[in-house]
């Protein structure tokens, strides 16, 4: 689990992060730029060309034309797939040991797409290029570092197609969505639909519903854990995008003494009660502990919020479409209407 700099969490630390499993701390705010830089010449004839997008690094991806083969990272092609927009391959959780899809993969039929890897470190680059990609997308955690791509393979990945590389840290919840439906849009998509309309009312009234319910409840104190056999990691809220964005809108969460990485701070689980919390929102990866695997954990079990039954699941990677993100600001805004100051 060693990292590559000195300064950066390890890779089980930084389940705790909110959307991350190996990488170190994100270094800069968000690199979204507007829409109509964004978009290119994409269209919804996707023989149409030139295309062109210019991503969260800065960096332009061209092509001839509006790329169909596409690779991505699992929950990125999942957001695509919500906005019409499907890809030939992924890489990143994708499928648990039993076969399932990963939470992660959302509505993907993941029988229909090739796998080139499912855990970090994971990346098929023969089969990559046998694909004859068009295009790779990915989320980005650290400036210029591509989400699920290995550092070793990395420059051989990247030669052998255009790269979109789209923050998912120090940036917000609709802000992460925009810039997705910028890329799909670029690929063809039609972000006007009448449900791609709808999943956006649905957001925005689930938006309304959470502030509401956080003035309504001020004195409700948020908690955000991932556990490890060893660790229980608190993040620190305003590093990632969902958790920024439910402070904004009035959520009030537990503000942890952070690592010099920024993000999270590590307990031991004799010291998982060093906060007082009323909810305990808990990582829902499959590479983290669920609470229902935590029953041998005596501490965790005398927790105020665990014995009162308010523990509920923190989607740490969402995938960012409206119809994804609407649910799960449904879901906090109902875990506070609920909550009863416990802590």
């Amino acid at each position: 689990m060693s990292t590559t700099r000195a300064s950066r969490p390890t890779r089980r630390g930084l389940l705790a992060m909110g959307g991350a499993v190996g990488l170190g701390a994100v270094l800069a705010a968000c690199g979204g730029s507007d829409s109509k830089d964004s978009a290119g010449s994409g269209s919804k004839s996707a023989d149409a060309g030139p295309w062109k997008f210019k991503d969260d690094r800065g960096q332009v991806a061209e092509a001839k034309s509006v790329p169909k083969n596409i690779v991505a990272f699992t929950g990125v092609a999942a957001a695509l797939h919500d906005y019409g927009v499907e890809v030939k391959a992924v890489f990143g959780p994708t499928k648990t040991k039993d076969g399932k899809p990963d939470v992660q993969a959302g509505d993907l039929d993941i029988s229909k797409v090739e796998i080139l890897g499912n855990v970090w470190g994971e990346f098929n680059v023969e089969k990559y290029a046998a694909l004859g990609p068009e295009l790779l997308v990915t989320a980005m955690w650290e400036k210029d570092a591509l989400w699920y791509v290995p550092d070793q393979s990395k420059d051989k990945i990247l030669k052998l197609a255009p790269s979109v590389a789209l923050w998912a840290a120090q940036t917000t919840m609709p802000k992460a969505i925009q810039r997705h439906e910028d890329l799909a849009a670029s690929l063809g998509a039609d972000v006007k639909s009448a449900k791609v309309t709808a999943a956006k009312t649905r957001f925005e009234k689930a938006a309304a519903r959470l502030r509401a319910a956080a003035k309504s409840k001020p004195e409700i104190k948020v908690m955000i854990g991932s556990a490890s056999q060893d660790l229980f990691y608190v993040s620190l809220a305003k590093m990632s995008a969902d958790t920024l964005y439910f402070q904004e809108l009035g959520v009030k969460f537990v503000e942890p003494k952070v690592d010099k990485a920024g993000f999270f701070e590590n307990l031991s689980w004799e010291n998982v009660d060093k906060y007082d919390a009323d909810v305990i929102m808990m990582d829902n990866r499959s590479s983290a502990l669920q609470p229902e695997a935590l029953a041998s954990k005596p501490t965790w079990a005398q927790l105020p919020a665990v014995k009162a039954g308010q523990v509920v699941p923190r989607t740490t990677e969402p995938i960012y479409s409206y119809d994804k993100c609407a649910p799960i600001l449904e879901d906090l805004a109902k875990a506070i209407e609920n909550a009863k100051k416990v802590a």
